[in-house]
Order: C-alpha cells, then structure tokens, then sequence
C-alpha cells in the first residue's frame, strides 16, 4: 500500500457488551462528518454473548424473552435492519465513511458490493473460496427480500450480497444511511452457535442450517492473525491505509450518552422507542 493512500483510522476496541457495542457504533456515525473525519473501521468482539434484533423487529413476538432474562443473555435493538443475531465466539467490524470515500458513483449496489469486498479477501487468505450469492446463485432461488420480512432469524436466508462458502452463509452485514454517511457492521463467525440461538427463538426457523463457520469449514485461526489478515484485505480490497487509534471525547461521550439513554433502555430495546 503506497503512502498516498487514503488514511483511515482502525479502532480495535475489543469485547464490550450489547448495549455498549451498539451505542459505540451509533455514537462512531453520530459523530462523523462526511466532510472533515477520516473514516473508520472498527473491530470489536461481545462479552458476554447477547442477542441483537433489527431495527424494526418485535422482539417479544420473536423471541422467548422469559428464557433469554432467565439465561441472563442480553437483547438489544440494532439501529440497522434484519433478523435476529445471537453474537458469541466472532470478529465483530463496523465501518463509518462517507459514500465518496468508497467510490461509491455507481449507487448503493455496487457501494455494498465494495463494503463487502474485504471479507472475500479475508476469506481467500484463510484459504476458503467464497462468493458473493448474486454471482453463484442457481437459476430459479429467489435472492434480493429483506431477510427480517420472512423469518425473524438473519442467517435463515440468503441476500445478494451475503458471503457463501461451498454454498452456505458464512457471517451477516447490515448499513444505516444518513446525513451523507454510511454504518456497515457484520461478522465473521469463528465457531456455529445456532443452537444456542435458536433456543430462543418462538418459532421454528427453516434454512438455518444453510449457515456455517470457521470452525465447521476446519479453521481455528488465532484471534490476532486473523485480525491481521482481515486488515490486510481490507486496506487491499478499498485501496487505503489504516492507522491504529483511540476515540475522540467527542465520541466517548456520545457513546455514553447512548449507552445510558438509549442501549440500556427497555423502550428502545423491546419497543424501538427513544426514552424521554
């Protein structure tokens, strides 16, 4: 990578719980100006595991919410769309950046297509050939719905861009768009925990089984390499440099702000409203 590559700033903030993953990830969007911030990737994990439901879901009719309070396992509203996500034993990332800053001329399409870019790398490192469903699809299987309209479950189908390897799901990614700018989170999955999920899940989920992990495909990569090589695919894939760093106070307090107000608030989890 040359110096003159666009600089972006890499913020590995390690494992954090539910809420304060999901407020971190507002507050990164809440406090990015497409005009002056540099863009970011974010690298994260969960601790300990929790469930995320889409923004638009109803977690009480999808979910067995006696049993997940029971277990002690955390649900939280993402503010992106799609099904239910049970987050254990994955590399967790979240980019911030303006749609300009990925060459995004081409329209949202072909801008997820290049967000998405680096995970085939990081895929093709591991030695895995993976590909985007639009380009592998059979003739005849529907791709392209919004996975949450028909099962409440986010591995339980297959989207245009979601990542296969020997046909099956391997991690998920969702965007927020505003203001000019873009959140894209998704995940590598290093071990299969859908039976876990599905435990608490109220009804019966069809093709889940179609997802798989790391550890299903035979690899069991160090935590560290492989964040190592997704950062290498990444600055290949998007033709930029990254630079390890710190949050902002600005982003600090707003990341607080959200986790108190908002992440930790039964209005905004099991209702999706803001509290007062």
């Amino acid at each position: 990578m040359t110096s003159s590559a666009p600089l972006w700033r890499l913020i590995d903030a390690g494992p954090l719980d539910g809420p304060a993953n999901m407020a971190l990830d507002e507050a990164l969007l809440s406090c990015f100006d497409a005009k002056r911030s540099r863009p970011i990737l974010r690298l994260y994990g969960w601790e300990p595991p929790a469930l995320s439901i889409g923004r638009y879901q109803d977690p009480e009719t999808a979910l067995k919410l006696d049993l997940c309070h029971a277990d002690k396992v955390p649900v939280v509203r993402r503010m992106t769309g799609g099904g239910i996500i049970f987050h254990a034993q994955e590399l967790t990332y979240s980019i911030v950046c303006a749609p300009e800053q990925v060459g995004e001329a081409a329209g949202v399409k072909d801008g997820f297509r290049r967000l998405c870019g680096f995970l085939l790398g990081t895929y093709r490192r591991l030695g895995l050939e993976p590909a985007f469903a639009v380009d592998v699809n059979p003739p005849g299987e529907r791709l392209g719905e919004r996975l949450g309209e028909r099962t409440a479950f986010c591995f339980a189908g297959k989207e245009e861009f979601d990542l296969l390897v020997n046909g099956r799901k391997i991690g998920g990614n969702a965007q927020r768009r505003t203001r000019g700018a873009i959140l894209q989170h998704g995940s590598i999955p290093l071990e299969n925990r859908l039976p876990d999920a599905l435990r608490y899940l109220r009804e019966p989920t069809p093709g889940a089984a179609g997802a798989v992990s790391l550890a299903e495909l035979g690899l069991r990569p160090d935590p560290g390499r492989l964040k190592a090589l997704l950062i290498d695919s990444f600055q290949e894939a998007l033709g930029v440099r990254l630079q390890a760093d710190r949050l902002s106070v600005e982003e600090e307090r707003a990341a607080a702000q959200l986790e108190t107000e908002k992440y930790r608030s039964n209005d905004w989890n099991l209702r999706g409203q803001r509290s007062k």
